[in-house]
C-alpha cells in the first residue's frame, strides 16, 4: 500500500531478482504501467540489468529511463502501445526463481503514487488468473500493430514484428 510500503516493496522483490541473478539461475522483471519515473526504483532497476536481470518494460506514457551503458545491452526493453483506448492496466511479474510473482496494481511507478497518494498492489496467487495475465502481457510484447519500441538511441518508432533493438 502507499505511501506506506509500496516502494520498499518493490525494491525487495527488484533485490531479490538481483541475488538470483548473481546466482547464476534465470531473473526478469516485466512491468506494464502508465508511466515510470521513479529514481529510486529506475536506479534498482539499473542496478538488476547490470547483475543480469532481464527487464521487460510496457509504459504507455511516460518513462524517464535512461541509456545504460553498453555492456548491458540486451537486458531490458521497453515499449509503448498507445490505441484509441485508454489503458490503465498495471501489472508486475518477478520471475523469482520460477516461482513467479505476479501482481496488479493501482500505481505507476511515480513519487506522486508511491508517496502521495493510496495505492494499492495486489498479488494474484490463482494461477489460471496468472496464466491470463502472463498471456496478456505476452501479447503486448508480441504486438507489432500499435507498439513502439524505445530504442537504445531514444528513438520511439513503431514495431514491425522484427527484432527488438534492446534498450
Amino acid at each position: 500500500i502507499s505511501p506506506i510500503n509500496m516502494r520498499s516493496a518493490l525494491l525487495d522483490m527488484i533485490e531479490n531478482e538481483i541475488q538470483i541473478a548473481k546466482k547464476g539461475y534465470v531473473a526478469s522483471i516485466t512491468v506494464k504501467l502508465n508511466s515510470l519515473t521513479d529514481t529510486i526504483l529506475l536506479d534498482a532497476l539499473y542496478k538488476a540489468v547490470k547483475a543480469g536481470v532481464k527487464v521487460n518494460l510496457i509504459i504507455r506514457g511516460i518513462l524517464t529511463l535512461k541509456r545504460t551503458n553498453e555492456k548491458n545491452a540486451g537486458k531490458i526493453n521497453a515499449i509503448s502501445i498507445v490505441d484509441q483506448y485508454l489503458e490503465h492496466a498495471r501489472v508486475m511479474i518477478f520471475h523469482n526463481k520460477g516461482n513467479e510473482k505476479v501482481f496488479i496494481s493501482s500505481a505507476d511507478w511515480m513519487v506522486r503514487n508511491l508517496d502521495h497518494r493510496i495505492e494499492v498492489a495486489a498479488p494474484i496467487y490463482d494461477k489460471d488468473i496468472q496464466k491470463d495475465l502472463k498471456f496478456l502481457i505476452e501479447a503486448c510484447l508480441n504486438d507489432n500493430a500499435k507498439s513502439r519500441i524505445i530504442d537504445k538511441g531514444q528513438k520511439n518508432h513503431r514495431y514491425d514484428g522484427g527484432e527488438i533493438v534492446p534498450y
